[in-house]
């Protein structure tokens, strides 16, 4: 007699491969654009399962972004690894921040979520993480270096990441420049001892 998997593992399997799925979506089209019927097809999944594991296609979009945005946050790893001055670190994380993919698509989760407050707890979580993540990268990179930032890590951290998001925003809702217009470089403080 063949043994399944529980009911459980079956069913975190379902969601992981739902997520996942909604992130290849996303990251390739608009929200509005992916229709939870899609969403269930790429992941061998029923629609109304979408439901039952996230309440909602807006839910499982948020869930997704937030997703996307910390995996394209690792990718800052390496690039601020290779930096061997404070300047040519902070320039880099700047660039290669405003150009991730996932910043758009979480900005607009965000914006989500103030139509949506049940959802608020998700974006929180998934902030909090992000700045945690970012913090302890951080505290690497100033202690592999010997460099020093002017505020506590955790608050360099949170900055950083709040005027990405916040260039992103002020670009994708109509301001006439660009969010590489902003100095995000300039709100980093890392420099040497």
């Amino acid at each position: 007699m063949p043994t399944s998997d529980p009911p459980r593992s079956r069913g975190r399997r379902t969601r992981a491969q739902l997520l996942d799925q909604a992130v290849a979506l996303f990251a390739e089209h608009p929200f509005g654009s992916v229709s939870v019927a899609e969403i269930a097809a790429a992941a061998g999944a029923h629609p109304n399962q979408i439901t039952y594991y996230f309440g909602s296609k807006d839910a499982l979009f948020v869930h997704a972004a937030f997703l996307m945005l910390l995996r394209d946050a690792e990718r800052l790893e390496p690039v601020g690894h290779r930096q061997r001055t404070p300047r040519a670190f902070r320039e880099a994380m700047a660039r290669t921040a405003l150009a991730l993919p996932a910043v758009p698509v979480a900005v607009q989760a965000m914006s989500t979520t103030r139509l949506r407050p049940e959802l608020r707890p998700v974006a929180q979580h998934n902030l909090t993480l992000l700045f945690r993540l970012a913090e302890r990268y951080l505290t690497v990179v100033l202690d592999r270096h010997g460099w020093v930032v002017d505020r506590p890590a955790a608050v360099e951290a949170r900055t950083f990441w709040s005027a990405v998001l916040g260039a992103r925003l002020i670009s994708e809702s109509g301001f006439g420049g660009r969010s590489s217009d902003i100095d995000l470089a300039g709100v980093l403080t890392v420099r040497e001892k």
